[in-house]
């Protein structure tokens, strides 16, 4: 098969990742093969060495940069109104949430359901990178209880129900489903505000008609916070 990339090694490596990406999310981590990989960017599979260490390597690289991205695109639309109170932080995190897992729905299913088959200092620095998105939201919470606008809740226990609702959306929302993506994201804003917010500060954002099709399904959840996570493994 002829080279499908470019000789950049940096191209080639995007590739393999992509291809990679790919691969474990349509056959599992253990189940794809290496040769399959290099069959699909177009080398040899002794070549694949020169860009990544080992297939763990791989898999590490993939989730490492899915949650490198989703940190670092959480804190560019938090920090975009430094005037924003906590109720304006929280709405921004649950839509950016949302919008990220329901654009990259490949790369949520491969770092929530391949984390367990990382070697262990792979997985504890990924649950570390969790942990610290985890932190995000407490804090959000944790000012809204300060400010009033949020009800005494428990935060960290308020944090990791509200992302395992907001995750559990990439296993059933689909593009040309009933519901759009801004529909899908005024009604969880809704849920939140109306369950988190004090009663005079809950305001219920209405979500546009659905459009017609099939209902969607409801499907098993992903996996909980790391703290849960790291309880499973031992």
């Amino acid at each position: 098969m002829s080279r499908t990339v470019g000789a950049s090694g940096a191209r080639t490596a995007e590739a393999i990742r992509v291809a990679g990406l790919q691969l474990i999310y349509e056959h599992g981590f253990e189940a794809m093969s290496l040769r399959q990989l290099a069959m699909m960017v177009g080398l040899q599979p002794a070549s694949l060495y020169n860009h990544m260490a080992t297939k763990q390597d791989l898999l590490f690289r993939i989730i490492f940069q899915h949650m490198r991205d989703l940190i670092d695109s959480t804190h560019t639309a938090l920090d975009a109104d430094s005037d924003a109170t906590a109720l304006d932080r929280l709405r921004r995190f649950i839509a950016h949430h949302l919008h990220a897992h329901m654009q990259k729905k490949r790369e949520v299913y491969v770092a929530n359901f391949e984390l367990r088959a990382l070697t262990a200092p792979n997985y504890e620095s990924i649950v570390a990178m969790r942990e610290q998105y985890e932190r995000i939201l407490i804090d959000i919470l944790d000012r809204g209880v300060a400010e009033g606008s949020l009800r005494p809740i428990d935060t960290p226990v308020a944090a990791y129900a509200l992302l395992a609702m907001l995750t559990g959306t990439c296993t059933w929302y689909k593009p040309n489903g009933r519901l759009s993506e801004e529909q899908v994201i005024a009604m969880h804003t809704a849920l939140v505000l109306d369950g988190y917010a004090t009663p005079a500060k809950t305001v219920l954002a209405e979500a546009a008609p659905a459009r017609a099709g099939r209902p969607a399904r409801r499907q098993d959840a992903l996996p909980g916070p790391a703290r849960t996570l790291k309880e499973r493994r031992r």
